[in-house]
């Protein structure tokens, strides 16, 4: 890191910081903080969606598993865009219309709030799951800009989410959202073109991995012995095996559509029209960005190897590869990449962009838990939350809690593979949320409230239970399959819609 890195960081982080602050005089109440008012524009809704989204997991997370499974990474950004796609034709109107302001809100309107208290427990979980995942890769990416330990790093990281939302709530996290779609698109583009440049193309990418892989002793450490070994690992969409990578993008789209943070932002609109414009820009936007993570994962792939596998060679008596690099963790593949090989001030304003991408993911989905919480359970607790001022202070300490303890967690696992953080968190969000939501919205009164309850509980069951005994199905499938199963029992039986008295819109 040269001092022209350090203004470059500095400069895109004064930028995220005062609109941050200018957002926060917007705040007026607890619902401008949630959803803005009800008065964002298809822009907003969009910078909203991507700014939680498209977060270390599109971006750092993607050049990470592209480095060890090619353009089966694209699954994120993939399952994001469909995801949003959907939303938008499908969803965005009934939700709307539901009245209420938290995804769990619709369900305890349908079911009744046993229902609901289980579903806003269970989800919130899912999405500290991938809060925890934007705070583990923010604490390894301030270790490559700033020579601090991974407790300091978490520290700010906590420090840097809670300026980013906890003053602006929706208006900081869908304004924050646009500043940083721009920068990251032009980040993405640049280090796309970089890779080009490097390489001399898309020939000279796959014969730099070639070169690295095919025959060498990093290449047999991958399980890569021939070409073909090198195309099915790294060319292929599937190349962790169909049920896995599929599955994953399944659990990303289910995510989607089961996660208040994204629900905020199309109850944000200012119409339904300006609500599904937001959502399909985020769902044409996405994609792309994903294009550029696995370029920079495929190019340091050919040209570094990992800490363990110089261990490997230096024990086995070898000589590490001459002009290779090494990282110490593949969490740093795409910061390495941008240090080492881009314009040095660029550099540094892209290591900014990258810091408020996984800073604005974490602020993002923190609020939707608190969102949740204040609104599906505080309420329902007490009423001295019901006043505006309360219910405000509450939402913003209950971020603040999320995120400290978010920070304790990523001290004790500072290298995780973040990705796979992100695909259990969807994967349980929408195995709580999605079957029981979709039937409130689309199918009212036929399937009995108690079988809503199974469901509720049955699908994240499954997912966990799939997840820790190593099942060959995905975990979601599983999951999913368990609540599907238990819905259309609850559907043969009729419904048995709650009390009147327990129709309370959230």
């Amino acid at each position: 890191m040269a001092a022209l890195n350090y203004l470059g960081v500095v400069l895109v982080l004064l930028v995220i910081i005062g609109v941050g602050v200018a957002s926060g005089r917007r705040v007026k109440s607890a619902a401008d903080f949630a959803t803005g008012g009800g008065r964002s524009g298809p822009w907003l809704i969009c910078g909203t969606i991507m700014g939680a989204l498209v977060s270390s997991q599109a971006s750092i997370g993607t050049a990470q598993l592209a480095f060890s499974y090619g353009i089966s990474a694209w699954w994120f950004t993939l399952g994001s865009g469909i995801g949003c796609l959907i939303l938008a034709l499908g969803y965005v109107r009934p939700l709307r219309r539901s009245g209420c302001t938290t995804l769990m809100g619709v369900i305890d309107r349908e079911y009744g709030h046993k229902v609901e208290y289980a579903g806003s427990v269970l989800s919130s979980i899912g999405i500290f799951i991938s809060v925890l995942a934007q705070v583990v890769a923010c604490t390894g990416l301030i270790t490559v800009i700033f020579p601090v330990s991974t407790t300091v790093a978490a520290v700010l990281s906590v420090l840097l989410m809670t300026v980013y939302v906890v003053f602006g709530g929706a208006w900081g996290a869908g304004m924050g959202g646009i500043v940083k779609l721009v920068l990251l698109y032009v980040s993405c583009i640049a280090g796309l073109a970089a890779v080009l440049l490097l390489t001399g193309g898309l020939g000279g990418l796959e014969e730099s991995l070639r070169t690295a892989l095919v025959g060498t002793t990093p290449g047999a450490m991958a399980g890569i012995e021939s070409a073909a070994d090198l195309s099915a690992q790294y060319g292929s969409l599937i190349a962790r095996g169909a049920a896995k990578d599929i599955g994953s993008g399944i659990s990303l789209l289910l995510g989607v559509l089961s996660t208040q943070t994204y629900a905020q932002a199309v109850w944000s609109g200012g119409s339904d029209r300006d609500a599904r414009r937001g959502a399909l820009l985020a769902a044409g936007l996405i994609p792309p960005i994903g294009i550029a993570g696995i370029a920079v994962g495929l190019f340091m792939r050919g040209h570094y190897i990992t800490q363990a596998e110089a261990d490997a060679l230096l024990a086995a008596g070898q000589a590490l590869p001459e002009g290779v690099g090494v990282l110490a963790s593949t969490i740093q593949v795409f910061p390495t990449f941008v240090v080492h090989h881009l314009p040095v001030l660029f550099a540094g304003v892209v290591l900014g962009t990258l810091l408020i991408a996984v800073v604005g993911g974490g602020a993002g989905l923190s609020l939707g838990v608190a969102t949740i919480l204040v609104n599906d359970i505080y309420k329902k607790v007490s009423s001295r939350f019901d006043s505006a001022a309360a219910a405000l202070v509450a939402t913003r300490g209950t971020i603040l809690a999320v995120l400290a303890a978010s920070a304790v967690i990523a001290c004790v696992v500072p290298s995780a593979t973040i990705n796979d953080f992100g695909f259990l968190s969807m994967g349980l969000r929408g195995a709580v949320v999605f079957i029981p939501l979709t039937c409130a919205l689309f199918l009212p009164g036929r399937m009995d409230r108690r079988f809503a309850l199974l469901c509720t509980l049955g699908g994240p069951l499954g997912v966990l239970l799939g997840k820790f005994l190593g099942s060959p199905v995905d975990p979601l499938f599983i999951g999913m399959g368990i609540a599907l199963l238990i819905a259309c029992l609850g559907c043969a039986a009729g419904g048995a819609r709650p009390a009147p008295e327990r129709h309370k819109r959230a």
